[in-house]
């Protein structure tokens, strides 16, 4: 949900839109600086949150953060980028912000994975006392992006310290251009039997709804509306009548 004009708004633009549950987030999603939030933005968010009924489950980190960097500034700004969002998030009362795991821009998946990983560690570590918890969202694998196979997020997770803080963000445009087909009832539940097998479905906490503009297993990330992309709509009534 756009937060233009301040975060505050978002919850009443989701009121606006129908919706119970919103994710939103903090600061310009293609900077790295951002405009610090103040004590009169935060109560405004939380009075507008329960005036509205509006929920805001979770935020969004920055697209330009890169756990996985091999460059040392970007991997520098990155970390400090990601601790600033962590902030945020606490500051509103958020109980999830969701991220890309990163890309290793050539550096290998393993030294990207434990990049990663590590990374988690020192900013949960720095983060002591933070009720937020952290997702790593499903990716489409585009690039040198990591995150495209549940083993990838499951290296992660075992790697990291406080399990207890991580868990995964499954998107459905993403893992059907990764290669998981969930377009029909068979693939579907294929893809959660593995993923309960390699992850564990109880550290499944959210999910983003697409449709897929680029067919199976394109490994391209691009977002079509529900029903009108490659993904169809069996995949969207088997999830939501999954128990």
């Amino acid at each position: 949900m756009s937060i233009e004009g301040g975060v505050e708004n978002a919850p009443l633009r989701g009121k606006k839109a129908g919706c119970q549950v919103i994710q939103i987030f903090t600061k310009n999603n293609n900077r790295w600086n951002s405009r610090q939030l103040t004590d009169k933005d935060i109560e405004n968010f939380k009075k507008n949150s329960f005036d509205t009924g509006v929920i805001p489950s979770a935020s969004h980190t920055a697209y330009l953060i890169n756990l996985a960097s091999p460059n040392t500034e970007i991997y520098k700004k990155s970390l400090d980028a990601f601790f600033d969002e962590m902030e945020r998030a606490e500051r509103l009362g958020l109980p999830y912000l969701i991220f890309h795991p990163g890309a290793h821009l050539g550096s290998g998946e393993d030294a990207g994975l434990k990049k990663i990983a590590d990374s988690i560690n020192v900013l949960l570590k720095k983060a002591d006392g933070f009720k937020l918890m952290l997702l790593l969202e499903t990716t489409a694998g585009q690039g040198s992006h990591l995150g495209y196979k549940f083993e990838h997020l499951s290296e992660i997770i075992e790697t990291v310290d406080e399990k207890e803080k991580i868990g995964v963000c499954l998107d459905t445009c993403h893992i059907f251009a990764a290669g998981y087909d969930i377009s029909n009832e068979y693939g579907y539940k294929k893809t959660f039997e593995d993923f309960n097998k390699i992850i564990g479905i109880d550290n499944l906490k959210a999910f983003h709804i697409n449709d897929s503009k680029k067919g199976l297993g394109s490994r391209v990330d691009r977002h079509e509306h529900i029903g009108k992309g490659k993904l169809g709509l069996t995949a969207f009534r088997l999830l939501l009548n999954d128990t």
